[in-house]
């Protein structure tokens, strides 16, 4: 679609609302002009036009939190896109995954909630980075000789990696404990992603669980 078609706001911009490919979840929403709709097309990476610099804007140009862009979507007016990526990194420059952390109460109408939950967060940043391996492969990753492996070498590391936290939960202090789980954690990512499985999924089960 030719960028001229679009409802164009009045500084000639179109409105971009952009989503986590994997997760669903709103990361941000920026602005395009017609450079930035066809550099996105032509490189599948998010380009943008920075308002406030008024200049072409890729998106992790200096912190190397690219968007890979998967999938573009146009609202019914024809003057939103919407575009599903895989977030490297996070999209918010405070260092959020999304810019969409200060919780509004229905009731009072104050700021409730500043923070997002970051151990979700970083569970669901890992998984990002494991299903990109897997949909764009990287050349001497361990990720992907896990997944050149198979089912039958994920399973071996998740057991693998389950007997180290139970020899390491028997040694004094947290460290080797610390560590164990962050690899078990790492490794049933990776089992996620095999089986088609998100966080998400684990976190909705558990939530039916209290």
């Amino acid at each position: 679609m030719n960028f001229n078609d679009f409802k164009l706001n009045e500084q000639g911009l179109l409105t971009v609302v952009t989503q986590d490919y994997y997760n669903g979840r709103v990361l941000m929403v920026a602005y395009m002009n017609k450079e930035a709709y066809e550099k996105t097309l032509e490189t599948k990476k998010a380009h943008y036009f920075s308002r406030s610099r008024n200049q072409l804007w890729l998106k992790g140009e200096t912190s190397g939190h690219y968007q890979d862009v998967k999938e573009i979507y146009l609202d019914c007016d024809s003057d939103t896109l919407l575009l599903k990526v895989i977030q490297t990194g996070v999209a918010c420059h405070t260092g959020r995954v999304s810019c969409f952390y200060n919780k509004i109460d229905l009731e009072s109408g104050n700021i409730c909630e500043t923070e997002q939950n970051k151990e979700d967060d970083i569970l669901k940043a890992v998984y990002n980075v494991i299903a990109d391996r897997k949909q764009n492969p990287k050349e001497g990753s361990y990720t992907n000789y896990l997944f050149d492996k198979g089912i039958d070498k994920i399973l071996k590391k998740v057991g693998e990696e389950t007997a180290e936290v139970i020899i390491g939960a028997k040694n004094p202090g947290k460290d080797e404990i610390v560590y164990e789980i962050s690899d078990l954690l790492y490794h049933l990512s990776v089992l996620l992603v095999e089986k088609n499985a998100t966080w998400e999924d684990i976190f909705n089960e558990l939530d039916k669980r209290r």
